[in-house]
């Protein structure tokens, strides 16, 4: 009957400091889980960032070529208006 009282008397002295203790725990185990969800979220964003920049360089391509096309019909126009 000595030991239970011992502990019962530990943890009534003591139970804040354990019920702070399960909260740190509990919190650090939040914490952890939103730093790995915001791992994921950071790869996802680098992701669309690549795909993103690689459809703005298809479009400046396609559009460095249509300038192209129009510079060589304003040439063939000035060519002929010269003649």
């Amino acid at each position: 009957m000595g030991k239970c009282k011992l502990i019962t008397d530990l943890i009534r002295d003591f139970w804040g400091v354990i019920v702070g203790g399960l909260a740190a725990i509990v919190w650090l185990v939040r914490l952890e889980a939103r730093g790995i969800s915001n791992a994921a979220e950071v790869r996802r964003l680098w992701a669309q960032r690549r795909e993103d920049m690689e459809a703005q360089r298809e479009q400046r391509e396609e559009a460095n070529k249509m300038l192209t096309e129009i510079r060589s019909d304003v040439k063939d126009l000035l060519r002929g208006i010269g003649k």
